[in-house]
């Protein structure tokens, strides 16, 4: 099925496709393997993290929902929404991720929003009813459809790290534009989540070496 990533197999299996179709694709399993298949589960607790990783480093947003999770001893949004601002910010959410975690909470307990609909529903709807809640973007939507439900054919244009990769390894201008940058990403449909992944891949290798 080419609209989620089902098994480990099927991943590789599309990983292959992308590398014979994309000559760049396949230099980064050919230097650096398969990237791992990052996946959550579709929890509060996944949203939660994704907004930390809003504009910070993943090490930064790991170490504040690390920190909440050792005062909480279930991360639930009556538990969240049981902090004060003051305790939340000492598990270093800055007051706008105080805000956003806040909505996000209140939209789960009123019935705005249910984790188990929104993995019935296609990705344009999926978009759709989380952009209504306070601190959540295109960009927070696009790393849920991907890691939380599997989603084969998301490119997060929005994210700095795929898009700089992907002007590596093609050795594009840094003035390289979005649309142009979604040019690209087209040719790799119906599998650009994929295609992201790899592109994570290279770069936090890369990073490394």
């Amino acid at each position: 099925m080419s609209g989620q990533i089902t098994t480990l197999n099927h991943y590789h299996s599309i990983c292959d496709q992308l590398a014979k179709a994309d000559e760049d694709l396949g230099n980064i399993i050919i230097a650096y393997g398969y990237p791992p298949l990052w996946t959550r589960p579709n929890t509060f607790e996944s949203l939660v993290h994704i907004i930390l990783e809003q504009q910070v480093s993943l090490a930064s947003a790991l170490a504040a929902l690390n920190k909440l999770k050792e005062r909480l001893p279930e991360l639930t949004p009556a538990n969240i929404l049981s902090l004060t601002n003051e305790e939340l910010k000492a598990c270093y959410f800055s007051r706008q991720k105080i805000l956003y975690t806040r909505s996000l909470a209140e939209a789960l307990l009123n019935g705005q929003i249910d984790l188990e609909e929104l993995n019935q529903l296609d990705n344009e709807a999926v978009r759709d009813a989380l952009t209504k809640l306070k601190g959540i973007g295109n960009w927070t939507v696009d790393v849920y459809l991907m890691f939380v439900l599997g989603r084969a054919d998301i490119f997060p244009v929005g994210d700095l790290a795929a898009v700089n990769a992907l002007k590596r390894i093609k050795l594009l201008p840094l003035s390289t534009t979005k649309d142009e940058i979604l040019d690209i990403s087209v040719k790799w449909k119906p599998y650009r989540t994929v295609a992201s992944m790899m592109l994570w891949h290279y770069y936090l290798s890369h990073k490394v070496l």
